[in-house]
């Protein structure tokens, strides 16, 4: 996860340097991680 591009949480797989890279609003992202924390996603 990487929070230094403007605006946007970039995530990507560390196994798969090279692979696509996720973007997600900061909102988004702090969405998802509550959720996760509520237990709301497996």
């Amino acid at each position: 996860m990487a929070t230094n591009v403007p605006n946007a949480v970039a995530v990507r797989d560390s196994k798969d340097p090279g692979g696509r890279i996720l973007r997600f609003t900061p909102a988004a992202w702090g969405d998802f991680r509550a959720a996760l924390a509520e237990g709301l996603v497996d």
